[in-house]
């Protein structure tokens, strides 16, 4: 999950926050010619909508190729879906919302643009139990919970999270869609606007060709490494779990060695848009949870679960908008090294 409050931040508050989204007054521009045509979807949203807080758990870090927060107040994000490629432009106007596709794929993002905008999801459904949990929907009242319907764009920088820091992590996704992903569709592919260039990852066969010396140069090792190796290898399977319940979803997705509940949490709470979806095994997250709620800093997973069973249903909202708070523990030892492999 992304976004930021002013104390440290960690891998879990960075994916549970906010991106900031520039304002922007009017009707946007049309996007640049010589590009191609964009094809254009207007979606009306049934309430408060904030794009950053919606769309920012997909961006994986500053400089991530595939999404980009502009300073005209558009969200562009980049996707490799059923159909092919394709590049979304999303801006808010005067209660509205434009989209704007490129590429083979283009069709599908815009049809399914009210879901990645939090349609599917029913904020009314939650009800706080805490002062804290309420101030913050209170003053909160755009976030949605998204739903991509797609698995592999999120599987795979989850599994590069798994154990090391954010900015590894991060740096790993971006060497690697960099170099083995592809321009993308529209203007975001030429770097219109003296923008950097936007990718859109590779698919399933180019990740699976990526050779074992390209993994080690963007710092991956080689359990992270094998275990994308071994989803991309059944990528078509994992997609059909889009059509699965949340629940049924993440025990398909932890068939995969390598592939546990932390993991498997972190996709469908962007796949599916699950709300009850809990990070458990994350090393910061408890105790963020703990003080929070009851002052436990100390909090293990199964303090922070016996905390989130008022939210029964709900959970995963609920955790977003703790951290959404700001309300984290003092640091009480140093940051973890960061560290590069690639350089060894």
């Amino acid at each position: 999950m992304a976004g930021r409050f002013a104390p440290r931040p960690t891998r879990t508050t960075v994916r549970g926050g906010h991106v900031v989204v520039p304002g922007g007054a009017g009707i946007p521009r049309q996007a640049d010619a010589g590009a191609g045509p964009a094809r254009v979807r207007t979606y009306v949203p049934d309430g408060p909508l904030d794009l950053g807080l919606v769309l920012g758990p997909l961006r994986r870090g500053p400089g991530d190729p595939t999404f980009r927060a502009a300073a005209d107040g558009s969200v562009w994000r980049t996707s490799r879906t059923p159909a092919g490629p394709g590049t979304l432009r999303v801006r808010a106007y005067g209660g509205e919302v434009r989209g704007e596709a490129w590429g083979p794929g283009a069709e599908w993002l815009l049809e399914r643009l009210p879901e990645l905008l939090g349609a599917a999801d029913d904020p009314a459904a939650f009800v706080p139990r805490h002062r804290l949990v309420a101030v913050t929907r209170h003053r909160r009242p755009g976030l949605r919970l998204t739903r991509t319907g797609l698995v592999l764009e999120s599987l795979i920088p989850s599994v590069l999270e798994q154990k090391v820091t954010t900015v590894e992590a991060y740096r790993a996704w971006r060497s690697l869609v960099r170099r083995f992903g592809e321009p993308a569709p529209g203007p975001a592919g030429v770097g219109a606007a003296g923008e950097p260039r936007m990718f859109v990852m590779p698919d399933a066969r180019s990740w699976a060709l990526i050779p074992s010396w390209e993994w080690h140069r963007a710092g991956v090792d080689d359990k992270r490494a094998s275990t994308i190796l071994r989803a991309v290898r059944v990528a078509a399977r994992l997609e059909q779990a889009v059509g699965m319940p949340a629940e049924a979803a993440q025990a398909r997705l932890e068939v995969v060695p390598g592939v546990g509940p932390w993991t498997s949490a972190e996709v469908v709470q962007r796949s599916h848009g699950a709300a009850d979806a809990v990070t458990v095994g994350d090393l910061h997250l408890p105790g963020i949870v703990g003080w929070a709620l009851a002052g436990e800093r100390g909090a293990d997973d199964a303090v922070m679960l016996r905390l989130l069973e008022a939210y029964a249903g709900q959970r995963h909202r609920a955790v977003r908008l703790i951290l959404l708070s700001g309300r984290t523990p003092a640091r009480r030892a140093p940051r973890m090294p960061v560290g590069d492999i690639g350089r060894l």
